[in-house]
């Protein structure tokens, strides 16, 4: 797979922030022991990861017998697109860490704080049938389109998610479903060799559109970038229309 380069997008604090804010997938891998299934994830500002594992689980006992030096450990977040394209994985995260228990007492105080930053059902679960676990970070590595890059623990704690990462997912389906000329538009802007492939909606975030040419021969990421930076849906609907030369009155709605 390669990638288009561009002079204006998202840093790579900045890309990693919002795969952390999308990712489905989650595994935790300790050395000696089988990956684990984490249920919730979440980055915090303080430099941890709060997540939630199976009470049973070999990760929920080795980390209360680690002690306070905490349990080496790597988060692994996959970022998949909302479409079903043929290669589905947009990037690929890793946090390393040192993973550290929540005492009882605490959890309840904590997984409340964390619904008030990402509500989520799984949270329910904790003191059930799930546990709550602290990855503090020690490094986080990103591998997608632009290759494999490191991330300083500080630049990442700085960065935002993307302000649309929640609502991607249907306005990509809403562009490929019910907008496939504004689609074809895009791609006929595509360099010439890039033309003959199946080009799809691949990410959308304030700085521009992503797509996915689907060749014979592979599949390559192309980053097409708006005028400007934008900041709400309505500015985010007119750059997409002026980027094809379109800039109708009545702008790209997603329907939910």
């Amino acid at each position: 797979m390669t990638a288009a380069t561009s002079t204006q997008g998202p840093s790579t604090a900045e890309r990693v922030r919002s795969a952390c804010a999308r990712a489905q997938q989650a595994v935790l891998a300790i050395d000696g022991s089988d990956p684990v299934e984490v249920s919730v994830h979440h980055l915090r500002a303080c430099g941890d990861v709060v997540l939630t594992v199976r009470t049973d689980s070999v990760a929920t006992a080795l980390t209360w017998q680690a002690g306070r030096a905490g349990l080496p450990a790597v988060l692994e977040l996959t970022d998949l697109t909302p479409l079903s394209l043929r290669e589905p994985v947009r990037s690929l995260v890793w946090l390393r860490g040192a993973l550290h228990p929540v005492p009882a007492e605490a959890s309840r105080a904590l997984a409340a704080a964390v619904a008030d930053e990402r509500p989520d059902p799984a949270l329910l679960d904790v003191g059930h049938t799930t546990t709550l676990l602290r990855l503090i970070l020690d490094s986080a590595v990103v591998a997608d389109s632009h290759g494999a890059e490191p991330v300083p623990v500080d630049a990442l704690l700085a960065a935002r998610p993307d302000p649309f990462w929640e609502v991607e997912g249907p306005w990509l389906e809403h562009l490929e479903s019910d907008h496939g000329e504004l689609v074809d538009q895009l791609a006929g802007r595509l360099p010439r060799a890039l033309r003959a492939g199946r080009v799809r909606p691949l990410g959308i975030d304030r700085y521009g559109i992503r797509l996915r040419v689907e060749g014979e021969t592979g599949d390559s990421d192309v980053r097409m970038a708006f005028a400007q930076p934008v900041d709400d849906v309505t500015e985010l609907s007119r750059a997409l229309r002026l980027l094809v030369g379109c800039p109708f009155v009545n702008g790209l709605r997603a329907q939910r």
